[in-house]
């Protein structure tokens, strides 16, 4: 009978050393690479904090334009995956035609050890699989990409059908940083966990696109959209809430398995969204539903630090920018492929395969 130490979940144990992030749950903390992940959402583009995730350090002028020239290059899909995805029927879901678009993109070029270069092309055409299903969906005519946009402005353009505003592009450019990296959450664990056997890069990711796919890690931002349009005005949100609690289910967007105090992610998005929606009538119903929501869940339930997260936020962004709920978890995806593959690189650079073990706790023969 094996006798080894149980952890369910994983819950506190440690499976590698990275210099990549630091999540502080207990003191609200994320930290990229030796810079506050907040102050880099407010101050930076999604362009150069790729890079400080992928090289180590925040670009010159010279490098970001490299990069920027880089991802331009490679946003434009193989025939042969527009061909897949125009054949995947149209009530298949977002998450899983974006697993099987990326899994199209696999090729003997794309074999272990991975390489920046597959990093950055793997990244450049996530944005441009999304879109291209999208415009099916609405039944518009796939836009190509443009190559005077930069990441985020790229994207919405391609999603949108038309040029978008600045506005738009800063707000979701900041959702974009602050979701690109969080920790060993299950996705990059799935994913490192595939890099670790010596697998390649498409395989990896595609690993992680489906662990995020699952409804308790990715997802919670078009709930709380349906929360926040439910309870539609701002009379109705504490009988709304109070209901909610009152018949033991769960407020979206409050609460967060690793932080115990307040999500830095929200509160950085907070004020991107604060500035660029001011006036934005939906905005500041989300804002009154989270100051109801933080009073209501510090009477029903003292003492357990719920704070608004940063799916709450994330919603906001998302729907000031016009993004349809199904376009969520995928937005998701699109940045969070950067840490993906950071942590795929770092695997690879002093791999070990990650095999864990477990109890049996079931009969022996006789």
């Amino acid at each position: 009978m094996s006798t080894h130490t149980l952890a369910i979940g994983l819950d506190g144990i440690a499976v590698a050393e990275t210099d990549l992030s630091l999540v502080d749950g207990t003191n609200g903390l994320l930290v990229y690479r030796g810079h506050w992940a907040r102050d880099l959402a407010i101050h930076h583009t999604f362009e150069e904090v790729a890079y400080l995730l992928w090289y180590g350090h925040l670009p010159s002028e010279r490098e970001l334009a490299e990069l920027q020239d880089k991802l331009k290059a490679n946003r434009e899909l193989p025939a042969h995956v527009k061909g897949i995805l125009d054949l995947i029927p149209s009530d298949v879901d977002m998450m899983s035609v974006l697993r099987t678009g990326v899994s199209a993109l696999g090729t003997p070029d794309h074999a272990w050890p991975p390489s920046l270069e597959q990093v950055i092309s793997l990244t450049a055409k996530m944005p441009t699989i999304v879109a291209h299903r999208y415009a099916r969906l609405v039944g518009r005519e796939p836009l190509s990409p443009r190559t005077d946009l930069g990441h985020t402005a790229n994207y919405l353009y391609m999603l949108k059908g038309a040029e978008p505003l600045a506005a738009h592009v800063r707000a979701l450019d900041a959702y974009l940083i602050l979701t690109q990296e969080h920790g060993m959450n299950a996705s990059t664990f799935s994913g490192r966990v595939v890099s670790s056997t010596q697998s390649d890069l498409i395989s990896a990711i595609t690993a992680a696109i489906g662990a995020l796919k699952g409804p308790l890690h990715g997802g919670a931002p078009s709930e709380v959209t349906e929360m926040i349009e439910a309870i539609g005005t701002k009379e109705n949100a504490e009988p709304w809430l109070r209901a909610k609690l009152e018949s033991g289910g769960r407020l979206m967007g409050f609460g967060h398995r690793v932080y115990k105090t307040i999500d830095p992610r929200a509160t950085a998005l907070r004020v991107v969204a604060s500035e660029l929606s001011a006036d934005d009538p939906w905005f500041d119903l989300a804002t009154h539903v989270e100051q109801v929501g933080l009073k209501l869940l510090d009477e029903y339930k003292p003492g357990r630090k719920l704070n608004t997260n940063v799916e709450f936020f994330a919603a906001a962004v998302m729907r000031a920018v016009g993004l349809d709920d199904s376009l969520f978890t995928p937005t998701f995806a699109v940045s969070r492929v950067v840490g993906w593959s950071a942590h795929v690189l770092e695997q690879a650079s002093n791999n070990r395969i990650i095999r864990p073990q477990s109890n049996y706790i079931g009969s022996m023969p006789e």
